[in-house]
């Protein structure tokens, strides 16, 4: 049995774009980052960022391209694939990318629906708690 799977939670690093093929089909693409946290053996908070390629296409493609916006939190849940191509000076390259088949949208207040606020007024954010790998979890800590 062969599984390609990728679940990311991250935040988008730029707007989406929306392209449409010869053919007339939407697609969409984007770069997202996550990030690990972790404690390094001095005791001191560590933080890296990974970044992500990620492609959407037909409805899904759509959905991003209208509700997604830098900086927006999104779940994406897809496949791997690795493209190649030759460049202008003949060069392989290669790119591996996140092949959205499911996505799951943020809070509304990461995305395009937020409704103006004044400067002095920050709007609220939705906390997603970080578990880090080497912490004790307790069921009875679980919120559901």
């Amino acid at each position: 049995m062969n599984l390609n799977k990728a679940i990311l939670i991250g935040r988008l690093v730029i707007d989406p774009e929306l392209r449409n093929t010869p053919s007339g089909q939407q697609v969409c693409s984007f770069r997202l980052a996550t990030n690990r946290i972790w404690t390094d053996k001095t005791g001191q908070k560590q933080e890296k960022a990974e970044y992500h390629n990620i492609v959407l296409w037909r409805k899904l493609a759509e959905i991003a391209s209208q509700y997604l916006t830098k900086g927006s939190l999104v779940l994406i849940e897809g496949r791997l694939q690795t493209r190649s191509w030759q460049d202008t000076s003949g060069n392989k390259r290669y790119r591996t990318e996140i092949v959205a088949e499911r996505m799951q949208l943020g809070p509304r207040a990461a995305g395009k629906s937020v409704p103006a606020t004044k400067p002095e007024e920050t709007p609220p954010q939705e906390e997603i708690p970080i578990i880090e790998e080497n912490e004790d979890i307790d069921v009875k800590d679980l919120p559901f």
